[in-house]
Protein backbone atom coordinates (compact mmCIF):
# COMPACT_ATOMS: atom_id res chain seq x y z
CA UNK A 1 0.00 0.00 0.00
CA UNK A 2 2.95 2.29 0.58
CA UNK A 3 3.80 2.25 -3.13
CA UNK A 4 0.23 3.25 -4.04
CA UNK A 5 0.31 6.07 -1.51
CA UNK A 6 3.66 7.26 -2.92
CA UNK A 7 2.26 7.15 -6.45
CA UNK A 8 -0.85 9.17 -5.53
CA UNK A 9 0.78 11.64 -3.12
CA UNK A 10 4.20 12.19 -4.72
CA UNK A 11 4.76 10.82 -8.23
CA UNK A 12 1.56 11.92 -9.98
CA UNK A 13 1.55 15.45 -8.47
CA UNK A 14 5.23 15.92 -9.40
CA UNK A 15 4.50 14.75 -12.95
CA UNK A 16 1.50 17.07 -13.28
CA UNK A 17 3.41 20.02 -11.78
CA UNK A 18 6.13 19.53 -14.39
CA UNK A 19 3.74 19.78 -17.34
CA UNK A 20 4.06 22.97 -19.39
CA UNK A 21 0.53 24.29 -18.93
CA UNK A 22 0.46 28.03 -19.68
CA UNK A 23 -1.40 30.48 -17.47
CA UNK A 24 -2.86 32.45 -20.39
CA UNK A 25 -4.42 31.72 -23.76
CA UNK A 26 -1.51 33.35 -25.54
CA UNK A 27 0.86 30.98 -23.75
CA UNK A 28 -0.56 28.04 -25.69
CA UNK A 29 0.72 29.61 -28.90
CA UNK A 30 4.24 29.98 -27.49
CA UNK A 31 4.64 26.29 -26.56
CA UNK A 32 7.44 24.46 -28.33
CA UNK A 33 7.33 21.04 -29.98
CA UNK A 34 8.75 19.31 -26.88
CA UNK A 35 6.10 21.00 -24.75
CA UNK A 36 3.30 19.77 -27.02
CA UNK A 37 4.78 16.25 -27.04
CA UNK A 38 4.88 16.20 -23.24
CA UNK A 39 1.16 17.08 -23.17
CA UNK A 40 0.17 14.10 -25.37
CA UNK A 41 0.16 11.32 -22.65
CA UNK A 42 -2.10 13.10 -20.12
CA UNK A 43 -4.37 14.33 -22.93
CA UNK A 44 -4.66 10.78 -24.33
CA UNK A 45 -5.37 9.43 -20.84
CA UNK A 46 -8.14 11.98 -20.24
CA UNK A 47 -9.63 11.35 -23.69
CA UNK A 48 -9.61 7.59 -23.01
CA UNK A 49 -11.28 8.01 -19.64
CA UNK A 50 -13.88 10.31 -21.18
CA UNK A 51 -14.59 7.89 -24.02
CA UNK A 52 -14.88 4.87 -21.73
CA UNK A 53 -17.20 6.83 -19.41
CA UNK A 54 -19.34 7.84 -22.37
CA UNK A 55 -19.58 4.23 -23.57
CA UNK A 56 -20.37 2.94 -20.07
CA UNK A 57 -22.89 5.51 -18.86
CA UNK A 58 -24.48 7.10 -21.94
CA UNK A 59 -27.14 5.01 -23.72
CA UNK A 60 -26.31 6.68 -27.03
CA UNK A 61 -22.69 5.57 -26.67
CA UNK A 62 -23.56 1.89 -26.96
CA UNK A 63 -23.97 0.35 -30.39
CA UNK A 64 -27.62 -0.46 -31.13
CA UNK A 65 -28.61 -4.12 -31.24
CA UNK A 66 -29.41 -5.60 -34.61
CA UNK A 67 -33.01 -5.16 -35.70
CA UNK A 68 -33.04 -8.58 -37.36
CA UNK A 69 -34.33 -11.32 -35.11
CA UNK A 70 -33.13 -14.20 -37.28
CA UNK A 71 -29.46 -13.67 -38.15
CA UNK A 72 -28.71 -16.87 -40.10
CA UNK A 73 -31.31 -19.66 -40.03
CA UNK A 74 -32.83 -20.56 -43.43
CA UNK A 75 -32.36 -17.06 -44.84
CA UNK A 76 -33.27 -18.29 -48.33
CA UNK A 77 -36.85 -19.03 -47.20
CA UNK A 78 -39.56 -16.36 -47.11
CA UNK A 79 -40.81 -17.75 -43.77
CA UNK A 80 -39.10 -20.23 -41.47
CA UNK A 81 -41.48 -23.01 -40.48
CA UNK A 82 -40.39 -26.21 -38.73
CA UNK A 83 -42.61 -29.00 -37.52
CA UNK A 84 -41.80 -31.73 -35.03
CA UNK A 85 -43.96 -34.77 -34.46
CA UNK A 86 -45.01 -35.03 -30.81
CA UNK A 87 -44.56 -38.79 -30.89
CA UNK A 88 -40.86 -38.28 -31.66
CA UNK A 89 -40.29 -36.59 -28.30
CA UNK A 90 -38.99 -39.16 -25.81
CA UNK A 91 -39.15 -37.25 -22.49
CA UNK A 92 -38.62 -33.59 -23.25
CA UNK A 93 -37.54 -31.30 -26.06
CA UNK A 94 -35.97 -27.89 -25.57
CA UNK A 95 -36.70 -25.57 -28.49
CA UNK A 96 -34.78 -22.41 -29.38
CA UNK A 97 -36.64 -19.08 -29.32
CA UNK A 98 -33.68 -16.69 -29.71
CA UNK A 99 -32.74 -17.74 -33.27
CA UNK A 100 -29.04 -18.06 -32.31
CA UNK A 101 -28.80 -21.84 -31.85
CA UNK A 102 -26.31 -23.83 -33.93
CA UNK A 103 -28.59 -26.86 -33.44
CA UNK A 104 -31.79 -25.23 -34.76
CA UNK A 105 -34.69 -25.78 -33.91
CA UNK A 106 -33.32 -27.22 -30.66
CA UNK A 107 -31.79 -24.98 -28.01
CA UNK A 108 -28.05 -25.11 -27.36
CA UNK A 109 -27.92 -22.33 -24.73
CA UNK A 110 -27.02 -19.55 -27.17
CA UNK A 111 -29.75 -17.38 -25.63
CA UNK A 112 -27.46 -16.74 -22.65
CA UNK A 113 -24.96 -14.78 -24.73
CA UNK A 114 -27.79 -13.16 -26.72
CA UNK A 115 -29.44 -11.95 -23.49
CA UNK A 116 -26.17 -10.43 -22.21
CA UNK A 117 -25.51 -8.62 -25.50
CA UNK A 118 -29.02 -7.21 -25.97
CA UNK A 119 -30.34 -7.02 -22.37
CA UNK A 120 -33.11 -9.37 -23.48
CA UNK A 121 -34.68 -12.12 -21.36
CA UNK A 122 -35.58 -14.76 -23.93
CA UNK A 123 -35.33 -18.42 -22.95
CA UNK A 124 -36.07 -21.77 -24.55
CA UNK A 125 -39.43 -23.46 -24.99
CA UNK A 126 -39.41 -26.71 -22.99
CA UNK A 127 -41.86 -29.41 -24.13
CA UNK A 128 -42.30 -32.39 -21.81
CA UNK A 129 -44.14 -35.61 -22.53
CA UNK A 130 -46.79 -36.66 -19.99
CA UNK A 131 -46.93 -40.31 -19.02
Amino acid sequence: MDSVANLVKVSVPNYLAGLPIPSSIGGWFRLGVRDWLSLIPPTALMAGIGFMSYRAFCPHGRPPPSSHINPKIKKDSAKVVDSIDVEDITEKAVMCRCWRSENWPYCDGAHGRHNKETCDNVGPLVITKKN
